[in-house]
């Protein structure tokens, strides 16, 4: 009796066992606190806004591959753009206010319109310096995306832009502009 008990068992545990592998969840082993570390691709310092590159970083999430990839670009660039245009958007009210024009607002609004201008024209040339994709277990897939553009290149498209405009060219200071445009620059972090 005793040996078909052990018979039996040792027929059944070996099937028990595989059983409970196969149906076990893939879990994550969190810390002491309970708290579980999250890997963030194409973020980090590296991936900041410097004082010599405007740089944007974004996800996209889809069922499809390049839609993935499609929707975390347009993030970046559309992070990219709004920075780009507060940064120049305080070039340019320095500007305004340091040049004595009779309506700074009328100034600030050209250089800002020059700025939306440009911004657009440039976003097509910016560069990627990171992307990564990750596939979810329900087969969704997560692009990481990082972008820059050089913030020289910028400020030299404004001046250049800036140029054209006959009512700003005869009282701009190029020169001033470019400085003050490096000192914003040099305010952010390497």
């Amino acid at each position: 009796m005793k040996f078909q008990h052990l018979a039996t068992l040792a027929l059944i545990a070996p099937l028990a066992l595989a059983g409970c592998k196969k149906d076990e969840p893939l879990t994550s082993t969190p810390d002491t606190r309970g708290e579980v570390r999250i890997v963030e691709y194409c973020s980090g310092p590296e991936f900041l806004t410097n004082k010599d590159y405007f740089r944007a970083s974004a996800t996209g999430s889809s069922p499809q591959r390049e839609i993935a990839k499609k929707i975390a670009r347009q993030n970046a660039e559309a992070t990219l753009a709004r920075a780009i245009e507060a940064t120049v958007e305080l070039v340019a009210e320095n500007q305004a206010t340091q040049l004595g024009f009779n309506t700074t607002e009328e100034a600030t609004s050209k250089f800002n319109e020059l700025s939306r201008t440009i911004v657009n024209q440039r976003l097509n040339g910016a560069v990627t310096i990171c992307q990564e994709l990750t596939m979810t277990t329900d087969k969704k897939y997560i692009a990481y995306l990082a972008i820059e553009l050089s913030g020289g290149d910028i400020a030299d498209a404004y001046v250049e832009s800036l140029q054209q405009e006959e009512r700003i060219r005869a009282e701009y200071n190029y020169d001033q502009f470019k400085e003050t445009f490096e000192s914003v620059m040099e305010n952010y972090r390497d």
